[in-house]
């Protein structure tokens, strides 16, 4: 239980444990590891969740949703990620992301359909290494043109439509700012070049735009707010990810804490040796300051403050912590946890992806203290 939570948010928690406990747990007990989640099992899943009422904790009001707060959020996607299931992917109803500000046009026929779950946007940030210059729009009337490459976009392959941000030049190359513009996928101009799993097994696409013409009114907000929209957006879905690397720290404390009760071959179970104990209580420890870390982002993050560097250092802290974390069960446990289909094999690739994506931490601890130094932002 995450301590000084409110009698309310200590009452969700457990109605998840127990949510977890009855509606996943079973379920995930008959999925072969390698077996794909079937259409079928996702809508009982959606079902129960609606049900609980931890579907529409991510959805606003007006579109019969329940918003929760950052803490209560931290809270259920830590459990989410402790109970180390597929099937928790699909307890969350889809939010609205970068477009939760949408109105007219774009929210008639993106924003809308994506909170009815018919459309699906996918996020395109990430510029290829070796770009000559960032992907641009040249202003044309009330036409954007946009022409680049964005590398890296997580479930492209299958999204309706695309929200990427650009640098806004008008027709004499002056600068107009950044923006972030919704770009349909299959709109002419707009080309797959090609799709990717990473180690952790996500989707990812890489897509060229060649002089692709948009409606201004396609711009999301106003130009020049392209780059703090975006940061805005993926500031949310740092702290998720440090809330993921925390629930993966105990799920492994979990285990290992199974692990070495358990009967050894040495003939005392691993827990009663001294040298195995240091390491489990470095676990334990780094577990607890993470955690710490975690939840004391989220309440800043609800107080309204500038949050970023907070949620920078969370991010790079947790996820960094979680790597350490499975990597020394990995150690305990032995060669039997780099096998193929372990819990820990899977667990010790997908959280090094943990590190990497929406932001390397290492280009983050540079922004922290760029934050600090030239803008005097951020707390310890």
């Amino acid at each position: 239980m995450v301590e000084q939570l409110s009698k309310e948010l200590q009452q969700v928690v457990v109605e998840a444990d127990r949510f977890l406990e009855e509606q996943i747990y079973p379920r995930q007990a008959q999925l072969d590891a390698s077996e794909a989640v079937s259409e079928t099992l996702i809508k009982e899943i959606i079902d129960a969740s609606k049900k609980a009422g931890f579907f529409y904790k991510t959805q606003p009001v007006e579109y019969g949703g329940s918003p929760a707060s950052s803490l209560e959020l931290t809270a259920l996607r830590e459990i989410w990620s402790k109970a180390n299931s597929r099937l928790t992917g699909y307890l969350f109803g889809p939010g609205p992301g970068i477009l939760h500000q949408a109105r007219g046009r774009l929210k008639e026929h993106y924003l809308d359909p994506v909170m009815k779950g018919e459309k699906r946007g996918a996020f395109g940030f990430t510029e290829p290494d070796k770009s000559d210059r960032p992907t641009w729009a040249r202003l044309s009337g009330d036409q954007l043109i946009i022409n680049g490459q964005k590398s890296y976009v997580t479930g492209g392959a299958t999204a309706d439509f695309l929200s990427i941000l650009v640098n806004v030049e008008h027709p004499d190359a002056s600068k107009a700012g950044t923006a972030m513009v919704v770009v349909d996928r299959e709109a002419e101009g707009v080309v797959l070049e090609k799709s990717f799993r990473s180690m952790e097994g996500g989707g990812h696409s890489s897509f060229l735009f060649e002089d692709v013409s948009v409606p201004r009114t396609q711009v999301i907000g106003e130009l020049g707010e392209g780059l703090p929209r975006a940061l805005a957006n993926i500031g949310n879905v740092r702290l998720m990810i440090a809330a993921q690397a925390t629930g993966m720290c105990l799920w492994s404390l979990s285990f290992i804490e199974e692990h070495l009760r358990a009967p050894h071959r040495s003939g005392s179970p691993l827990g009663d040796k001294e040298g195995v104990r240091l390491r489990y209580a470095d676990m334990r420890i780094k577990t607890f300051a993470a955690r710490s870390a975690l939840f004391r982002t989220a309440r800043i993050v609800d107080s309204g403050e500038n949050s970023v560097n907070e949620v920078i250092a969370a991010k790079v802290f947790c996820t960094e912590t979680a790597g350490e974390v499975i990597d020394m069960a990995v150690q305990l446990v032995g060669g039997q946890a780099l096998v193929e289909g372990h819990p820990l094999e899977n667990l010790y690739r997908r959280v090094r992806s943990l590190r990497l994506v929406e932001g390397a931490n290492d280009l983050l601890r540079i922004n922290l203290v760029k934050g600090r130094l030239e803008l005097n932002k951020g707390t310890v």
